[in-house]
């Protein structure tokens, strides 16, 4: 089973224009308890993305810390970092995917490190846009493709490599009732291989999910527990 992520006191700060400093999160202590599923709601604006972005690895604190098994992971740099987030699935909200190339080549992206033979990357790429129900998008380049479709393609490349933990903002944005529950499922099917799920949602569709195990609600950069 993961370990838990502690958030110890985590701060954000930025500048603004004139000089000033503004906070994004305030004194963020909670913990992500291992091989669960994780909710952080909130408005847009209140701070969500800022967090799940420092729990991954991709942007680091002001002050505080992230703990992954007694291990500082917001503190890492170098060699160390790309490990942890080697670690780690991160469906983006805004896709990053690789206009270009096709759908089956983008999920593709994050096996190729893994060493292993074309046939058996393509055959988890090609499974990874099954359970995402869009099998039949593996050759469409994804510049043509809608933003529902997109994000599950999203979806897919976080969850091909079968990390210990992913990060999902916003997973259910673009689908309609069939496609979010359809979702909702893949990422509780993960939690139940002992992946930990960390969902990023102001969807009140994700909300009302029975699978989530924790939830806590982001208001104006200060995270508070719902249940």
């Amino acid at each position: 089973m993961p370990a838990a992520i502690e958030c110890q006191h985590i701060n954000l700060e930025r500048q603004r224009h004139d000089g000033h400093p503004f906070c994004i999160l305030n004194d963020i202590t909670a913990a992500f308890d291992g091989g669960a599923m994780n909710l952080i709601s909130g408005p847009t604006g209140a701070g969500k993305t800022s967090l799940l972005h420092i729990m991954a690895g991709l942007l680091r604190p002001s002050s505080g810390q992230v703990l992954v098994a007694g291990r500082p992971v917001s503190r890492w740099t170098g060699v160390h970092r790309c490990r942890w987030r080697q670690r780690a699935g991160i469906a983006f909200q805004h896709h990053h995917l690789f206009e270009d190339l096709t759908a089956m080549e983008n999920v593709l992206v994050p096996l190729i490190p893994l060493g292993r033979s074309i046939h058996e990357l393509r055959r988890l790429a090609g499974r990874a846009l099954s359970e995402m129900g869009i099998a039949a998008l593996a050759g469409e380049k994804t510049q043509v493709l809608s933003g529902g479709q997109r994000q599950r393609i999203n979806l897919a490349r976080a969850l091909v490599n079968g990390p210990e933990y992913i990060f999902v903002d916003e997973p259910t944005a673009h689908q309609d009732n069939d496609s979010a529950a359809m979702i909702m499922q893949r990422l509780a099917e993960a939690k139940e291989k002992a992946i930990s799920v960390i969902i990023v949602s102001h969807d009140p569709r994700v909300e009302a999910w029975d699978g989530i195990d924790a939830h806590f609600r982001m208001v104006d950069g200060r995270l508070s527990g719902v249940g």
